[in-house]
């Protein structure tokens, strides 16, 4: 019995710069994406809304209703990946979007070749976040913290936390090597698919977001920071 094929993937830009949207379609195409765009921030809250999108392209600097608004706003509901369009040398934005639940951050200007794959590495970081891993437990209990990679569910202490689906997949690697500490570089490749670069702290404000998320609950800090070498959760023992 034949399978039905695979949906493609829906990515809605909201972005005023019209040449560029233009562009990101005509690339997009080429991967085989349905593609659409908006041209400001209200109206792009609304489309975005309406969860039709598998992935949002959402630049910062919008009329009408600027895309960190945007992005918080979106938080607030139900969960779609978001990939941050920045200034060049904006770094306050890139951190205020990390923090308010962004999945990565582009630089603009940007190589369209870069931003395909940025949007194929969020949508496999999805699509993993929803997978039981092969011959692994879907439930992991350490320190309070529950992970359920089955159902993609995160508690600590038995209150619900909420996670983007890239802050998902770096505690569970960081929960399943409990005890063990993980290299920046590592988790880079491994969870954001792409080698660890020069300046950018996109890693360190995820880990900073579950850090804060997970606080919330308790008073024992999870997760441990070596400089120089990179991450450890704290198993049973070192709590």
């Amino acid at each position: 019995m034949s399978t039905a094929p695979k949906a493609a993937p829906t990515i809605l830009m909201i972005d005023d710069d019209i040449e560029l949207c233009q562009l990101v379609a005509e690339y997009l195409a080429l991967d085989g994406f349905t593609f659409k765009a908006v041209h400001d921030g209200e109206v792009g809250l609304t489309q975005a809304s309406l969860g039709q999108a598998d992935l949002i392209l959402l630049d910062v600097m919008l009329p009408k209703r600027d895309g960190l608004s945007v992005l918080k706003a979106l938080r607030a509901g139900a969960y779609c990946p978001v990939l941050m369009l920045t200034a060049r040398g904006d770094d306050i934005d890139r951190i205020l979007g990390l923090e308010l639940g962004a999945d990565d951050y582009l630089a603009k200007p940007f190589n369209p070749r870069e931003l395909v794959a940025r949007i194929k590495a969020i949508l496999r970081r999805v699509e993993l976040s929803q997978q039981e891993p092969p011959q692994t437990t879907h439930l992991l209990v350490l320190n309070e913290v529950a992970l359920n990679t089955q159902n993609r569910q995160v508690s600590c202490n038995g209150h619900p936390i909420t996670l983007t689906a890239t802050e998902f997949q770096l505690l569970e690697q960081l929960m399943r090597r409990a005890g063990e500490v993980l290299s920046k570089e590592e988790l880079s490749k491994s969870v954001l698919g792409r080698r660890l670069q020069l300046y950018d702290r996109s890693l360190d404000m995820h880990i900073s977001n579950i850090r804060k998320k997970l606080a919330q609950h308790s008073v024992i800090e999870k997760i441990q920071t070596l400089r120089g070498s990179g991450y450890l959760f704290l198993n049973g023992t070192d709590a």
